[in-house]
């Protein structure tokens, strides 16, 4: 392989010369074969429109040559085309804070830079990825300030995808809102439901949840970009910040803004915490939905079976016909990672000590990653799953009529005491509650088949 030789403060390192990273890239790459897992695209562009808001802001300022900040806004722009992912190579498990991705960016930005400006790679000849790419800027106001970007980039997809899964919800609450069934509490019978206002409540609960999602982010937009290493802003102009959010502001259109204090939240990752808690969240409200879908699908014949799901696949390579509930169960394992995830989240959140916390590469991969993964599961669950659910009615209204709670219909009347012992009674002897009352004279023919109705007694209010 050809290399190049490139020198920083710890000496010389040969580095392939086909490379668009540098050598402190090379020494991470070196430094932190750990996982093979990289920061995620959304990272990678976050950077880059950072990177070019800075050469905006310090070119008007007069402080970068207007050659160099042009040679940089063009390499930015191909970074955020995608052009050069395959060259941000450092592990997620990298040095403290992220300086290793800030600087595989620098160098990035300042060898594409320096090639438009008809200069070999790792020459540095007119643009230097410390001095130029990197002025006004420390890994410890960037990196956060791209988090946050990246968060608020990675939403829109989110959102839609809950809002998909919520439509596809209220569509079967609609479409199953006169089928009555068996309610169950402690997976005990239960007094009768409506299968349609069990679904309009997962529909509800996902709302919920997205709100409490968009509710958490509106944090995210107040940026420290400007407070460099401790949030004091040293070795920038005072302008700087308020011209390079300006510039984020016009190329994202988010609602971006400086912190009122750049110190703390060059401290703090709490909003991170915060905006992790509403995945995590939603993730369990996803798991409480799929694990019902799975119990009222269970059988065919030894289940509930009160529902369908959609047949996607062969459930078993020895049970033939075996159909599985599998969107169900990839819900389930997409919301325990995404547990898992946030646990990670956490744990970095608390790890900061005095101006900085170091432990921002990996709660960004793991707020990222949920993200993703959510998004993508709510979007086939909805679609490959809820949209083709069917209700078997009959069994659904059969398994409501021999539900023992129907006798908390009968309390207000008979008592309570007398209701448990018809309960007991009907259990033993296989009878239906209706066929006791009358039996034992507590209530007449056509006042039992009123109050121990089904579908009336589900009405709700």
């Amino acid at each position: 392989m050809s290399t190049r030789i490139e020198r920083d403060s710890l000496g010389t390192k040969r580095v392939p010369a086909s490379a668009y990273y540098g050598i402190q890239t090379f020494r991470a790459v070196e430094n932190f074969p750990i996982s093979g897992l990289r920061l995620q695209p959304e990272m990678i562009r976050a950077f880059a429109l950072i990177k070019k808001a800075a050469a905006t802001a310090n070119a008007s300022l007069g402080l970068l040559p207007k050659r160099s900040s042009r040679a940089i806004i063009r390499a930015c722009d191909d970074v955020l085309r995608g052009t050069f992912n395959a060259q941000f190579v450092v592990d997620v498990y990298q040095a403290g804070a992220g300086t290793s991705f800030n600087m595989n960016m620098n160098e990035v930005v300042a060898n594409r830079a320096n090639e438009l400006l008809g200069a070999r790679k790792g020459s540095y000849r007119h643009v230097r990825p410390n001095d130029d790419v990197n002025m006004a800027q420390s890994t410890n106001d960037t990196f956060p300030t791209a988090m946050r970007l990246a968060c608020l980039l990675s939403l829109p997809r989110l959102v839609e995808s809950m809002a998909l899964l919520e439509a596809a919800l209220r569509r079967k609450a609609r479409e199953f809102g006169g089928i009555v069934k068996a309610g169950r509490t402690h997976l005990q019978d239960a007094v009768p439901v409506r299968l349609g206002r069990e679904f309009g409540a997962y529909a509800l609960a996902v709302k919920k949840a997205r709100e409490h999602i968009e509710q958490t982010a509106r944090a995210l937009p107040e940026l420290n970009l400007g407070g460099t290493a401790v949030g004091t802003g040293m070795n920038t102009h005072p302008r700087y910040r308020f011209l390079a959010i300006r510039a984020l502001r016009q190329w994202t259109r988010l609602p971006l803004r400086s912190a009122a204090d750049l110190m703390e939240r060059t401290q703090s990752l709490g909003d991170f915490a915060r905006f992790s808690g509403s995945l995590r969240s939603y993730a369990l409200e996803l798991i409480r939905i799929a694990n019902d879908l799975r119990l009222m699908s269970s059988g065919p014949n030894t289940g509930f079976g009160e529902i369908d799901l959609p047949a996607m696949q062969p459930g078993s390579s020895i049970m033939p016909g075996k159909v599985n509930p599998v969107y169900p169960e990839l819900i389930d394992m997409v919301g325990f990672q995404v547990l898992g995830h946030d646990a990670t989240v956490a744990y970095a959140v608390q790890a900061g000590q005095l101006e900085l916390n170091v432990m921002m590469p990996v709660a960004a991969y793991n707020l990222l990653q949920s993200m993703h993964i959510l998004a993508n599961a709510g979007r086939v669950f909805a679609s490959r799953c809820v949209s083709g659910i069917t209700a078997h009615h009959d069994r659904c209204e059969s398994l409501a009529g021999r539900s023992l709670a129907l006798v908390t219909a009968l309390a207000p009347q008979i008592g309570y005491l007398s209701a448990a012992m018809v309960a007991k009674e009907s259990l033993k002897t296989g009878k239906s509650i209706h066929e006791l009352v009358v039996e034992h004279r507590l209530l007449g023919e056509q006042a039992a088949k009123r109050l121990l109705d089904p579908y009336r007694l589900s009405r709700g209010v």
